[in-house]
């Protein structure tokens, strides 16, 4: 099982249902009405949050990867 797959499984069923909406605009490359921020340092990875949820991306082109689906903490953005 990939580590989307399993973090999705770990979320509310409320949780879920926003975050495959999000999951579902960004793989579209629909990035209207959504708070994105690139992060510090990359040209590449950005972050799209929901509540206390991250949702962090890699962005090239037209190739979108979602890197990691986390609850935000001290080590969120630790790469």
């Amino acid at each position: 099982m990939d580590k989307i797959s399993k973090a999705l499984r770990r979320l509310r069923p409320k949780e879920k249902t926003k975050i495959k909406i999000l999951l579902e605009k960004i793989l579209r490359g629909d990035f209207s009405h959504i708070d994105i921020t690139k992060l510090k340092g990359r040209d590449d990875i950005y972050r799209v949050h929901q509540g206390s949820l991250r949702i962090i991306f890699y962005k090239n082109g037209e190739t979108i990867r979602i890197l990691t689906i986390e609850r935000r903490t001290d080590i969120t953005y630790a790469f």
